[in-house]
């Protein structure tokens, strides 16, 4: 048998997807139908403290769109009733077995998180993900999923992590671009280093926790709040690498999810010729804010915000002299492609290869882990 990190062990199982290469689809979107189907993983004290409060009738929905809107899921992805996502076989049939993927992660962004009650955003939490291990993770042996933690309590969102960290099917920490703190201050470091130390990658995706406006002040229209991910995920770029992380942490990656990609460029020449001029500030970065970027984040493709996909994920992957950063995704099932043209480069092309399998197996480590233990079994 090859060494363990021989990554033949990991290609080993992989069948070729609609694309021609394997494919990883590193975002689908999982929903819980309603918060009474979290009560079954509330300890009593929750448990009573949600029927006697009605929380357990709160719907917690997170984003600004309403489920039934036409963009939160493609008509043919949308279940005949419930929740866009909460319907295990449909995610089976239109987002595994149409595109041929092996493996897939599921992200299930639920409203608990925003909570300024920490204790309980951590009761929901840990709800969420045993429910996820067990509707999901448990039935389809293709899905793994990322951990979602209360970020805005660090060391409970620890706790979560160590948790869960024995069951390698969780690859990820979840958190979201817009919080009340930049993602690189000290306070957040405890989360970074629980990653690192269980091969996790944090995943963060567009959403916001409502604690703090995204830029300068709160907007009033939805169009404003859409736009203005990007900027928040601009500015997690330059905190993260700005007060140090990835000097603290070298082998943390971290995975940018519905975050857009072409604004990327632009921020990094202008972060590029800055720091040139106010280095001695930082002496910690001690390369290129570029280079560092290229090594360490990852982004994946849906929605890709240009108006050719084909020709701009080339262009984009020249500009930034790197095709290890882009990852395969769908965003199941949200409305951003037709049809099956979510990565639409020829199969047979070294780029797909890499955005479709090469790259995600390289980002997510528990990938390999969960691939070792089967290979082994």
């Amino acid at each position: 048998m090859p060494h363990p990190g021989h990554p033949v062990l990991q290609v080993a199982r992989a069948k070729p997807s609609l694309f021609g290469p394997p494919a990883i689809d590193c975002d689908v979107h999982v929903a819980v139908p309603s918060m009474r189907s979290l009560m079954p993983y509330l300890d009593a004290y929750w448990y009573d403290s949600f029927v006697s409060r009605a929380i357990d009738r709160t719907s917690f929905n997170l984003t600004g769109d309403s489920p039934d809107a036409p963009v939160s899921a493609r008509p043919d992805w949308r279940p005949g009733e419930g929740r866009p996502g909460s319907d295990l076989s449909l995610l089976q049939s239109k987002a595994l077995d149409t595109f041929g993927t092996s493996v897939a992660i599921a992200n299930c962004i639920h409203g608990g998180i925003a909570l300024h009650s920490t204790d309980m955003a951590a009761a929901i939490c840990s709800a969420v993900n045993d429910w996820v291990r067990e509707h999901w993770l448990d039935k389809e042996p293709r899905l793994h999923a990322s951990i979602l933690v209360p970020q805005n309590s660090p060391a409970q969102a620890v706790e979560e992590i160590e948790r869960l960290a024995g069951d390698t099917r969780f690859v990820q920490v979840l958190m979201l671009a817009g919080n009340k703190e930049l993602l690189g201050k000290r306070s957040q470091w405890p989360i970074y280093d629980a990653a690192v130390r269980n091969n996790m990658t944090i995943g963060v995706h567009a959403g916001t926790l409502y604690h703090h406006p995204a830029a300068t002040a709160y907007g009033s229209y939805q169009v404003e709040d859409y736009m203005a991910q990007a900027f928040a995920f601009e500015s997690q770029v330059l905190s993260l690498v700005s007060e140090g992380v990835f000097q603290k942490f070298p082998d943390l990656k971290v995975v940018f999810m519905e975050s857009g990609v072409t604004w990327l460029p632009a921020c990094l020449w202008r972060f590029n010729k800055t720091w040139r001029g106010v280095r001695p500030e930082t002496p910690w970065v001690k390369q290129l804010p570029a280079d560092i970027v290229r090594e360490h984040i990852r982004m994946t493709i849906q929605p890709f915000d240009a108006p050719d996909l084909a020709e701009g994920l080339q262009y984009w992957v020249d500009q930034m002299g790197s095709s290890d950063m882009l990852l395969f995704s769908t965003d199941f099932p949200h409305w951003h492609f037709e049809g099956t043209d979510a990565m639409p480069l020829p199969g047979d092309s070294e780029l797909a290869r890499k955005i479709l399998f090469d790259n995600p197996l390289a980002t997510y480590q528990r990938l390999q882990i969960s691939a070792l233990e089967e290979a082994q079994q």
